[in-house]
């Protein structure tokens, strides 16, 4: 598994948010790995197995989910990886109106 993974839940429709396009970049924009959600609304091989302490960023493609009216056509991320060994999951709650997201396990 990636020291870096992710969920996408659709609340709205209460179920796994499939297809949508992740790009997971350093703070200066440099792309890592690029992926998307499978069947489960999971990425569980986005990235290296270890990475240099630093700020980090998931870009979600929303848009191409929720259609092109999407209030939040991507969804941004940033995160801190203080231990770069240490196995890092950043799940998203996906709905036309708002997202969420936390630190998982």
């Amino acid at each position: 598994m990636s020291l870096v993974t992710t969920h996408v839940l659709d609340t709205s429709a209460g179920k796994p948010a499939a297809g949508i396009s992740v790009r997971f970049e350093r703070q200066d924009g440099t792309v890592l790995a690029e992926g998307k959600t499978d069947d489960d609304g999971r990425i569980r091989d986005l990235g290296p197995d270890t990475l240099e302490p630093g700020v980090y960023r998931l870009v979600f493609d929303t848009g191409s989910y929720l259609g092109p009216d999407a209030f939040f056509p991507d969804v941004t991320i940033a995160f801190r990886i203080v231990d770069g060994t240490s196995h890092h999951h950043v799940p998203v709650l996906l709905s036309p109106f708002a997202y969420s997201t936390y630190r998982g396990s």
